[in-house]
């Protein structure tokens, strides 16, 4: 259920001919994040594009969560990995029961776990992977993962944008520099939380310098 998806290549190269190119000198301000699957921050990244974007709709800001908020989940699965190998056979030594466990049924119990320890990193990953905040030159767009057959779509047009603010708190926040930025909307749009992104005020002054350039070409 991909929600993002590469822009496809030109006709001439999907062909096998040398695409023609034109070099022009790119001022730092256009200057295009390079995506890779781990991207949580990408500033008018390259060949992307959303289900609902529009032909004349640029991609501005692309946000994911900070990475570092996956520490505490991968911690955790990584002792559910070891819990069958360490804890298991020191668990099994020391009780007394009147009877002895079949080998068949700890093999199946520890696949069990296994199976279960492999939902939650699958789940926990994907909730991270497919949680976007996306900026582009007319709108915001939350793209919220629920399970792998439904996901919700909220998205508010710049002109509907009445206040925005971060907030970023903690000693992990200051360190790796991510927080909260809250963009609150007029009428029945909803509010957005764009939660542990990563460089909050940069996201903020994106965003309201394009609701600037948007007053200032007389479309609000």
């Amino acid at each position: 259920m991909p929600t993002l998806f590469q822009a496809p290549a030109s006709a001439e190269a999907s062909a096998g001919k040398p695409a023609k190119t034109t070099k022009k000198p790119m001022k730092s301000a256009e200057v295009r994040s390079v995506m890779t699957p781990l991207t949580c921050f990408a500033v008018s990244p390259k060949g992307i594009r959303f289900e609902t974007q529009q032909d004349d709709e640029q991609v501005i800001l692309f946000l994911r969560q900070h990475i570092i908020v996956n520490v505490p989940w991968v911690l955790v699965a990584i002792f559910l990995l070891i819990v069958p190998t360490l804890l298991f056979p020191m668990v099994l030594g020391n009780l007394k029961l009147p009877f002895m466990i079949p080998a068949g049924y700890i093999v199946i119990g520890t696949l069990f776990w296994y199976l279960i320890t492999f939902g939650f990193i699958l789940t926990s990953f994907l909730n991270w992977f497919f949680n976007i905040y996306i900026v582009t030159n007319q709108r915001v767009v939350d793209i919220d993962f629920v399970h792998l057959l439904y996901k919700e779509f909220s998205e508010a047009r710049l002109d509907k944008i009445q206040d925005i603010s971060y907030k970023s708190g903690g000693v992990f926040a200051a360190l790796f520099n991510f927080g909260d930025v809250i963009v609150q909307t007029a009428g029945e749009s909803p509010n957005f939380d764009f939660l542990s992104v990563s460089r909050p005020e940069t996201v903020v002054q994106t965003i309201s310098k394009l609701i600037e350039k948007i007053k200032k070409e007389g479309r609000l």
